[in-house]
């Protein structure tokens, strides 16, 4: 039976085993049963599931996982939890395995392949909020079999995943995560739930992954690269936050040149490694402007809007991912067109 989701029984296991919380790993432990309840009623775990949950620490929700699920693989990567999760909270479950390790240096494919025959999981995570882009990322962009994924994240993050055009939490991690899979926020989660309590709001979002993205572009690495350059600077128009990066023919000499990544892992993770992040912002701008090759003219970014029909002077934050995607293809035919142009002259010269 459950037990953990009271704080009585979770001081009581943390003072047998003297746990010191390392700040590090970004713990925070859940102690209230009606947020349990609702993240395995959002995650809709059945007896039929094989459930991934990263970052089981004593192993509160995974007791509630381990009484609806078919199976449990629980991946943690403080190696002071294993023996509390092995030999005590969860020795009672005979469907649950521990796994010592890094989640994101995990082999989640072949783990799928092994354990459930490559047919798709359910990921359920209380994350650490440093590290939550990352993972999310990780899991979509790596095309694990999953059938949704849900997570507690900090409340700003989640808010930011589900937003549309327009206000001012929409931006290239709304985008990005969009791209994948369908958001749902289910739960806003007060401090004094968890222990020790964060200095943040907090909220359960279920992310229900597409089928196929939502949209086609000829160029995936270009669309999450114009997407990027769009959120660099939020207050710049789009012409003026596009003029001058990298074209769609850059784009296919870098992909390349790059080996084993797919397109649409490197874009996204590209997208979302610092623009949304209001600490790395700086970075991701600095980043940006080393590798721009002013390929985009601001007369193409301008007659790519007015053939969408909007104005030259509208801002990223305005466009949805499908006009994003319409924009990418216009400026890669542009860039084409452009091309042929040049080489028909230098043809004719000699």
């Amino acid at each position: 039976m459950a037990t953990l989701g009271e704080a009585k029984n979770t001081i009581e296991v943390l003072n047998k085993y003297h746990f010191i919380f390392q700040k590090r790993f970004g713990q925070n432990f859940l102690i209230d049963t009606h947020v349990l309840e609702k993240i395995i009623r959002a995650a809709e775990i059945s007896g039929e599931d094989m459930v991934l949950e990263i970052g089981p620490g004593i192993g509160t929700m995974t007791q509630y996982l381990c009484e609806n699920a078919r199976e449990v693989i629980a991946v943690e990567i403080d190696k002071n939890l294993i023996p509390i999760l092995t030999e005590d909270t969860l020795r009672g479950y005979n469907n649950v395995t521990v796994i010592n390790e890094d989640i994101l240096k995990l082999d989640l494919n072949r783990l799928v392949q092994e354990k459930n025959g490559g047919r798709p999981i359910k990921v359920v995570a209380n994350l650490p909020y440093y590290i939550t882009t990352p993972i999310i990322m990780g899991l979509l962009e790596k095309h694990v079999p999953l059938q949704n994924i849900t997570v507690m994240v900090q409340r700003e993050v989640a808010e930011r995943m589900q937003a549309g055009p327009g206000g001012k939490d929409y931006g290239a991690l709304s985008l990005a995560v969009q791209y994948y899979a369908e958001p749902y926020l289910a739960a806003v989660v007060p401090p004094h739930c968890f222990m020790p309590r964060p200095n943040v709001g907090s909220a359960v979002i279920r992310l229900t992954l597409h089928q196929k993205p939502p949209v086609q572009a000829e160029n995936e690495e270009f669309l999450f690269r114009l997407i990027r350059a769009a959120f660099n600077q939020r207050r710049k128009t789009l012409v003026n936050a596009v003029s001058g990066m990298d074209g769609a023919e850059a784009c296919e000499k870098d992909t390349a040149n790059t080996g084993k990544r797919s397109n649409r892992r490197r874009a996204a993770e590209r997208t979302v490694e610092s623009v949304d992040e209001p600490d790395n912002r700086e970075r991701a701008a600095e980043d940006a402007g080393k590798c721009g090759r002013s390929t985009i003219s601001r007369e193409a970014v301008q007659e790519a809007l007015k053939q969408m029909g909007l104005s030259s002077t509208v801002r990223g934050e305005a466009l949805s991912l499908e006009e994003f995607a319409r924009l990418a293809d216009l400026l890669s035919c542009a860039e084409k067109k452009n091309a042929g142009s040049t080489s028909a002259e230098a043809a004719a010269e000699h």
